[in-house]
C-alpha cells in the first residue's frame, strides 16, 4: 500500500480525437445519436449525482436499500479478500455499503471522467485506510485489460466486478451481452459480477424518473452539448434544444433525446450539420428487464446466475453471477 494511502492511478484516458470521432459519426447517422458514455465529464457526473437525489428517481434509493438490507448475504456469496473492480464507479457511493462486509484487499474504481475519478477514489482511500485503492481512467465499454502490477491480478485470486445503478440498461441487448462477456473474461472463471438491474414496471413511474420536476435530468442531457462546444469546438445553442424522455413499451426501454426547437446549422470543428425543427439526437436508452430475461442474457455471456435480491415493491434487482469456464462468443 502506498504511503498515506495515496491512490495509485492508471491513466488510459480516451483521446479527445476518439470523443470527436464518435460524436461526428453519430451525428452523421439517421437517426442521429451520441453514445451516453460521454455524459460523464466533471459537470455531468455532478449533475447525475443530483439526479440520484430527486424524489422521482427511485433507482438509487431502492438499490441502496437492497444493498444495505442484504449486505451480509452478499458478502457470504462473494467471500472475503477479493479484488473488487467497479466499472463506471462515479462517486463510489454504493460500494461504501459493501466494503466493511466484503473486506476486499484491493478496490479498483474505473471511470471515463478523469478528474472526478481521482477525487472520488481518494475520498474512498481516506475513509478506508485499511483498503488498497487504485483507480483506472478507462473506457470500460470495450474489452478491459487490468493493470499488470495490480495486487490480486493473478489466476488464483478471485476477482469481483461491481456494476450498480442499472447501467447495463444503457446498452442495446446485443451490446449488453458483449459487455457482460468482456466482464466475464476480465474476472475469469470463478470470478463474479454483482450487478444492479432495473425491472419492468408501471410506465408512469418510469416517465417520472426521467422527467424530474426540478429539471436535473434535462440539465444532464443538455450538458452533453455544452461539453461538445467546449472540447470539440462546437457551436450548439443549448437553449435551442430541449430534453425529451419517454418509455418505449414495445422495446422495453426509456429513451432520452435532445430535440431541436428550430431549423439550425451546427458546426463541430470543420463539420457542419443541418437540423430541422423537431429533429432528435438519441442520447440514451435505458432498458428494463424481467429477472428471467436478464438471467438468460447473463447465461449467453458466460455467467451462471447464483442469487438475486429485490425490494418489496419489485422495482429493482441486484444479481450475483459467477463466470463459468465456457468459452462463449460475445
Amino acid at each position: 500500500m502506498l504511503a498515506n494511502n495515496a491512490v495509485q492511478f492508471h491513466d488510459y484516458e480516451p483521446e479527445l480525437a476518439e470523443f470527436g470521432e464518435e460524436v461526428i459519426n453519430g451525428l452523421n447517422q439517421i437517426p442521429r445519436t451520441i453514445p451516453p458514455k460521454f455524459f460523464y465529464d466533471q459537470t455531468g457526473s455532478e449533475i447525475f449525482d443530483a439526479i440520484c437525489e430527486t424524489d422521482e428517481y427511485y433507482v438509487t434509493r431502492t438499490e441502496i436499500n437492497i444493498l444495505e438490507t442484504y449486505q451480509e448475504d452478499i458478502a457470504k456469496h462473494i467471500g472475503p479478500g477479493c479484488l473488487l473492480i467497479e466499472p463506471g464507479s462515479g462517486s463510489s457511493q454504493k460500494v461504501r455499503i459493501l466494503l466493511d462486509a466484503l473486506k476486499p484487499h484491493t478496490y479498483l474504481p474505473m471511470d471515463i471522467s478523469r478528474d472526478y475519478l481521482k477525487l472520488a477514489a481518494q475520498d474512498v482511500a481516506n475513509e478506508y485506510p485499511w483498503l488498497d485503492v487504485q483507480a483506472a481512467c478507462i473506457d470500460y465499454t470495450v474489452p478491459i485489460d487490468l493493470p499488470a502490477n495490480l495486487p490480486g491480478n493473478a489466476p488464483n485470486s478471485r476477482k469481483i466486478a461491481f456494476f450498480p445503478g442499472s447501467s447495463i440498461g444503457n446498452f442495446e441487448p446485443g451490446q449488453a451481452r458483449t459487455f457482460l462477456h468482456n466482464i466475464a473474461n476480465m474476472v475469469q472463471p470463478g470470478g463474479g459480477l454483482l450487478i444492479g438491474v432495473d425491472l419492468k414496471k408501471n410506465p408512469d413511474l418510469l416517465h417520472a424518473a426521467y422527467n424530474d420536476a426540478n429539471g436535473s435530468t434535462a440539465a444532464f442531457n443538455l450538458n452533453l452539448l455544452t461539453r461538445i462546444n467546449r472540447e470539440l469546438n462546437g457551436n450548439f445553442d443549448v437553449n435551442a434544444f430541449s430534453h425529451h424522455a419517454f418509455y418505449n413499451e414495445k422495446k422495453g426501454r426509456i429513451e432520452m433525446h435532445l430535440v431541436s426547437e428550430q431549423t439550425q446549422n451546427i458546426k463541430i470543428d470543420n463539420q457542419e450539420f443541418q437540423f430541422t425543427a423537431g429533429e432528435h439526437i438519441h442520447t440514451e436508452s435505458s432498458y428494463k428487464y424481467h429477472i428471467e430475461e436478464f438471467q438468460q442474457l447473463a447465461r449467453q455471456a458466460g455467467f451462471k446466475p447464483v442469487k438475486v435480491w429485490t425490494d418489496k415493491d419489485h422495482l429493482f434487482s441486484v444479481h450475483f453471477l459467477e463466470a463459468t469456464d465456457k468459452n462463449l462468443a460475445p
